[in-house]
């Protein structure tokens, strides 16, 4: 495997420790003190907190136990609070959406062994249609049902609609919305932070296959990497995202290039390339979900200094954008619909 880039000193040395395999009867013993840790911690930080909180964030890269993750979950992304009493059943009463049909046909494509999740009226297609009722100005893209679909696994229906808008409303909303702004943005950022970590690779897929940025930010940044990670690592990258936000996507992108490198570099057309980002081999992957995230964190790359480029390539890309429809409809705003609640 290609070695690691030099950590970032924005990471403290608590995101180079991993946590032993699951198998090891050692695990198990911090597997039960973690939970009983979590549990103590949660009731003790307000969820509008926790992302601010140390020892929330050290406990992260301890660990989740699976019995505790929904609610770690509901608290990182502050579920609770945008909850209103009434509101999802009611949008539940609306009529169906254009893409009904298509969430439905996703539903059983991204998810054909979870049968409970099929159904047209069953509990995917009613979150969407749910979310797609309240919030009319997302573009339904196949990236909403495998989000959405993946919460509901570990959450209940209901609170699994209040997390999935709490993560659409913090970090998401743009990659789904009318305009491609914030996606055409990070997939800029994504190909400059490849190139600089490994220009070799970065020659490959942009100027040999010309694959354009947005396909590879795309497939990775508006599914979660659900469908391109397996589940252990998955939860292990959502756990942590919930509380960094959009900077660790960039993160695991570079961490699945680095291992993916060696098949990248001998990739003999597009297609072959974008197999490999976007459904690696399981052999190229570290061994256990939480090395996958530790070689994330450790890639070279400084948060800050993503966060203050989007902010500033984004004005600009708005910039452009509003000179060539000046005059037109004024400015835009997000809309949202939701029912009146007695």
């Amino acid at each position: 495997m290609h070695s690691s880039a030099p950590r970032s000193p924005l990471f403290p040395d608590a995101f180079s420790s991993g946590t032993p395999p699951v198998e090891s009867p050692v695990s198990i013993d911090a597997h039960r003190q973690r939970e009983v840790k979590w549990m103590a911690l949660l009731p003790m930080v307000p969820p509008s907190q926790a992302r601010r909180n140390k020892k929330v964030k050290r406990l992260l890269l301890d660990g989740v136990p699976s019995s505790v993750r929904y609610l770690v979950w509901c608290h990182l992304s502050d579920s609770k609070a945008r909850a209103i009493p009434g509101v999802y059943a009611q949008l539940g009463k609306r009529q169906r959406v254009p893409a009904f049909s298509d969430i439905e046909k996703d539903a059983k494509a991204y998810f054909p062994d979870q049968m409970q999740l099929h159904p047209f009226d069953g509990p995917l297609v009613s979150l969407l249609q749910a979310y797609l009722n309240m919030v009319p100005d997302i573009q339904y893209s196949s990236g909403l049902t495998s989000i959405a679909g993946h919460l509901l696994l570990l959450s209940p229906e209901e609170d699994a609609f209040w997390i999935f808008a709490s993560m659409m409303d913090a970090h998401l909303r743009p990659y789904f919305s009318a305009n491609t702004i914030q996606l055409e943005v990070d997939a800029a950022l994504l190909s400059k932070a490849i190139e600089a970590n490994d220009p070799s690779v970065c020659k490959k897929l942009y100027v040999t296959f010309s694959i354009p940025p947005g396909a590879i930010a795309k497939a990775w940044f508006s599914t979660l990497f659900v469908g391109t990670l397996p589940v252990e690592y998955l939860h292990r990258i959502w756990d942590v995202f919930l509380y960094e936000g959009v900077t660790l996507l960039f993160r695991v992108g570079l961490a699945l290039v680095q291992c993916m490198r060696h098949l990248l570099l001998q990739a003999t057309s597009e297609e072959a390339a974008m197999e490999y980002l976007v459904h690696p081999p399981l052999a190229c992957l570290p061994s256990t979900a939480d090395a996958f995230l530790n070689q994330a964190l450790m890639m070279k790359l400084k948060d800050d200094d993503v966060r203050k480029q989007r902010i500033k390539m984004e004005a600009q890309v708005k910039r452009q954008t509003q000179s060539r429809t000046n005059g037109s409809s004024g400015r835009q705003t997000a809309s949202i619909s939701l029912p009146k609640t007695s």
